[in-house]
C-alpha cells in the first residue's frame, strides 16, 4: 500500500510539473505558497476594507477617488528607483523588508480599529504608507519571479502562476473581508491582514537564491544614471513603449470601477458590505480563468493580438456594467472584467519578461509597474472627480470608451510589437540549440 501510494504521489507530480514546469523548483513552490496566504490578507484590506471603510466614514465618491491618489501616489515616485534596486541586490531581501514594514502598517490599521480610533485622517496617513510598499514592493515582486526557477524555458509558465498566485489572492482575500465584515466587523479584516505576513516571511527565509556577482558589487553613485538608461530604453524601442503606453491606460481609466466599487454597491446597487465583497470577488475569479489559460499556454506568439481584444473587451465591459442595476448581472460581468484585465497585464508581462535582457529586467519592470500602478492614482482622482460632477455611471461610460480608443491605437503598433516576439524568440531558439 505505501509504495502504491508513493507511485500515485509520483505519478501526480510528474503530470503537475509536465504541465506546470515551475513547480518543479523549490524555490518557486515557497514563493508561491507564502505570497498567496500574504496578498490575501493585502487585497482584503486594500481592495474591500480601507475602501468600504472609507466610504462608510464620509459618504463621499469625490473622497474614494481622493483617497485612491493619496494611496498610490507615493507608488509613482518610488518605483523607479525600486526597479534600480532589485537589480543591484538581492531581491529576497528587498522583498523581506516590504513583508517586515507592511506587517507594521497592518499592526497599526488592527490597534486603530479595535480601539475605535479609526478616523479618515488617520486612513489617508496609513495608505500614504500602504503605497509607500506598493512601489519598493512591484519591480521587486515581479523579477523575483524569474529568479525562482533555474531553467530559463520555465520563466513563462512562473510568470503567469505568480499572476494566478495574485488573482487567487484577490478572489481569497475580498470573499474572506466580506464575511469577516458582515459576522466580526472590519477590525478582524485589518487582524487577518497582520497575521498573513507570517507565513510569507518564514516561506522568503527559507528559500535559497544566489545573488549575482554584479549585483553585489554595483555601488549607489550610478543610480540616476541607471534610471536614465532605463527610461532611454524604454521610450527609444517602439516594442516596449507601446506595451508600456497601452499599460499606462488601463491604470488609468480600465480599473476605474475598483475605486467606485463601494458607490456602485451602497448607493446604486442598493447593498452592503456584502455586495461589496460579491463585486470585490467577481473579477479575481475572471482574472483566475485568465491565469490558468495563460499558465498552460506555451510562448509568447500571439499575445500582442490578444491585447488588443482584452483591451477593446475591457472597454464594453466597463460600459456595460455601469449600466446594470442587478446585483447578479453586475457581478457576471465584473467576472468577464476582471478576465480580460489579466489577459492584458499578464501577456504584457510575459512578453518584456522573456524578451528583455537579464541587466535591464528590473528597471523595465519598474517602468512596467509604473505605467499600470503609478497611473491608478491619478485613475481613481478622475473616477471620482467624474463620478462627483456626472454621476458613477457616466464616468464609468467615458471611461471604457477610452479603454476601447486606445485598442484601436496599440493595433496600430502590434506588428511591431509582434516583429519584436519573432525575431527575439528565433534568437533563444538558435542560442538553446548551440548550448
Amino acid at each position: 500500500m505505501k509504495n502504491w501510494n508513493g507511485n500515485l504521489g509520483d505519478q501526480i507530480s510528474n503530470v503537475i510539473y509536465y504541465y506546470l514546469p515551475a513547480f518543479r523548483w523549490r524555490n518557486f513552490r515557497l514563493f508561491f505558497g507564502g505570497q498567496l496566504l500574504s496578498m490575501s490578507g493585502t487585497f482584503m484590506t486594500q481592495q474591500l476594507t480601507i475602501p468600504w471603510l472609507i466610504y462608510d466614514l464620509t459618504h463621499s465618491a469625490w473622497l474614494l477617488g481622493v483617497a485612491g491618489f493619496v494611496q498610490f501616489l507615493p507608488t509613482l515616485f518610488l518605483i523607479p528607483f525600486s526597479g534600480v534596486l532589485s537589480d543591484r541586490w538581492s531581491r529576497r531581501d528587498l522583498l523581506m523588508l516590504v513583508q517586515v514594514l507592511g506587517i507594521s502598517v497592518s499592526l497599526a490599521l488592527t490597534i486603530l480599529t479595535f480601539t475605535d480610533w479609526i478616523t479618515f485622517p488617520s486612513l489617508l496617513v496609513l495608505s500614504v504608507l500602504n503605497g509607500l510598499l506598493k512601489g519598493l514592493d512591484m519591480p521587486v515582486r515581479h523579477t523575483i519571479v524569474t529568479e525562482t526557477v533555474d531553467d530559463r524555458a520555465d520563466r513563462g509558465n512562473a510568470i503567469a502562476l505568480n499572476s494566478v498566485m495574485l488573482s487567487s489572492s484577490l478572489v481569497l482575500g475580498p470573499a474572506m473581508g466580506g464575511i469577516l465584515i458582515a459576522t466580526l466587523g472590519v477590525k478582524y479584516c485589518f487582524l487577518y491582514d497582520t497575521l498573513s505576513y507570517i507565513p510569507a516571511i518564514f516561506t522568503l527565509l527559507a528559500m535559497r537564491i544566489q545573488v549575482p556577482l554584479a549585483q553585489a558589487k554595483t555601488s549607489l553613485s550610478d543610480t540616476l544614471q541607471k534610471l536614465r538608461e532605463g527610461f532611454e530604453y524604454v521610450s527609444k524601442f517602439q516594442p516596449i513603449r507601446a506595451i508600456l503606453l497601452i499599460l499606462a491606460l488601463q491604470g488609468l481609466v480600465g480599473m476605474s470601477h475598483i475605486a467606485l466599487m463601494p458607490v456602485f454597491a451602497a448607493k446604486i446597487l442598493n447593498g452592503d458590505a456584502t455586495t461589496m465583497a460579491h463585486l470585490s470577488t467577481a473579477g479575481p475569479i475572471g482574472s483566475l480563468f485568465a491565469c490558468l489559460y495563460l499558465s498552460f499556454r506555451r510562448g509568447i506568439a500571439g499575445l500582442e493580438r490578444l491585447i488588443v481584444f482584452a483591451q477593446v473587451a475591457i472597454g464594453m465591459s466597463l460600459i456595460s456594467f455601469s449600466l446594470s442595476r442587478q446585483v447578479w448581472l453586475s457581478i457576471i460581468i465584473l467576472v468577464f472584467t476582471g478576465c480580460f484585465a489579466i489577459l492584458q497585464i499578464t501577456s504584457s508581462n510575459m512578453i518584456i519578461q522573456t524578451l528583455v535582457a537579464e541587466d535591464k529586467r528590473g528597471r523595465v519592470m519598474s517602468f512596467y509597474a509604473l505605467a499600470m500602478v503609478g497611473m491608478m492614482p491619478f485613475g481613481n482622482l478622475l473616477a471620482g472627480t467624474l463620478a462627483h460632477h456626472f454621476g458613477a455611471t457616466n464616468a464609468l461610460i467615458v471611461c471604457g470608451s477610452m479603454s476601447i480608443f486606445g485598442a484601436l491605437w496599440f493595433w496600430g503598433h502590434s506588428s511591431k510589437v509582434r516583429h519584436w516576439i519573432a525575431q527575439e524568440t528565433y534568437d533563444l531558439t538558435i542560442e538553446s540549440q548551440k548550448s
